[in-house]
């Protein structure tokens, strides 16, 4: 597990360890505000260093270290 904050995640870089398309490296360029004021934070925009294509996922499956490891490995 992956010890990690929602408010520490913007710009953040990550490896995904099974890489899909040649897209390993990963930045996160955006985290979603909730819709409720206040409310937790669910989702971040990422986008891929190789093809610069952008995701949107649950911030908690960057915690998952069978999937993420933080920095660009």
């Amino acid at each position: 597990m992956n010890p990690l904050h929602p408010k520490k995640l913007l710009l953040s870089k990550w490896t995904a360890l099974a890489p899909v398309n040649k897209e390993k490296h990963f930045l996160v360029i955006k985290v979603v505000e909730p819709e409720a004021p206040g409310g937790p934070v669910e989702w971040v925009d990422i986008d891929a260093v190789h093809s610069r294509q952008t995701r949107r996922i649950a911030w908690e499956t960057l915690r998952d270290d069978t999937l993420w490891c933080q920095g660009w490995v």
